[in-house]
């Protein structure tokens, strides 16, 4: 191998294999588009505790996955190393909101199509997406179940609270029941009729009833 040959290795002949124009165009927009999931995501986020990182994760993810199909798609061998490369990596962090798996793979999905040189399928098809997680997500749903914790003296205070809620809401079931000297803990499934929560004042009004909670209930706790 002379001196010449080296220079003229396939590695060196990589370093032009995309150009600077493309990759500045391509890393541009999958910021643009994955600023864009960043912001949709924490508009529509409705968890217990918003983590910021995973907003930028999104953002990043996007633009990772616009760097690794720009170097595949420019090189046949290198896709097939990639494949194996990436085969070996594990994630073990739990996704607790189910919404945040769509989140995930449209970051993913976003940058793939930006780096295929589809910009205005994936400039087109995130807003839609977009859209339509606003849409649904900020939709008001009167049917949302809510846990209401009654605490009773005894039996009669119980039956006069449970009759008294039965009329205040659409539905009234009893989750659990919990009986101890003096005192009746219940927790009962409630659906509103509006957005009215004044019943659960008049509740604590009523003899014998020592406390009465309401919490609203998403999946991820209960009262």
């Amino acid at each position: 191998m002379t001196f010449n040959d080296i220079f003229r290795s396939s590695f060196l002949e990589n370093v032009s294999a995309v150009s600077v124009l493309d990759m500045v165009v391509a890393l541009v927009l999958a910021f643009g588009v994955g600023l864009f999931i960043y912001l949709i995501y924490k508009k529509t986020y409705a968890g217990v505790m918003y983590s910021s990182t995973f907003g930028v994760t999104l953002v990043a993810l996007t633009m990772i996955t616009t760097l690794v199909i720009l170097a595949v798609t420019s090189n046949v061998v290198l896709s097939l190393g990639m494949v194996g490369a990436l085969s070996i990596v594990r994630f073990r962090t739990a996704i607790k909101e189910p919404l945040d798996i769509a989140f995930l793979f449209w970051s993913i999905v976003a940058g793939i199509v930006l780096a295929a040189g589809m910009i205005p399928l994936a400039v087109f098809g995130s807003v839609l997406v977009g859209l339509v997680i606003l849409f649904f997500a900020n939709r008001k749903d009167m049917s949302n179940p809510y846990i209401v914790v009654l605490r009773c003296t005894d039996s009669a205070s119980e039956k006069e609270a449970l009759a008294f809620l039965g009329n205040q809401v659409t539905k009234n079931v009893v989750k659990s029941k919990t009986v101890e000297r003096g005192v009746v803990e219940l927790n009962l499934e409630v659906r509103l009729k509006d957005n009215n929560t004044d019943f659960v004042n008049a509740l604590s009004d009523i003899q014998g009833v020592q406390s009465a909670v309401l919490v609203s209930y998403n999946g991820d706790y209960m009262g």
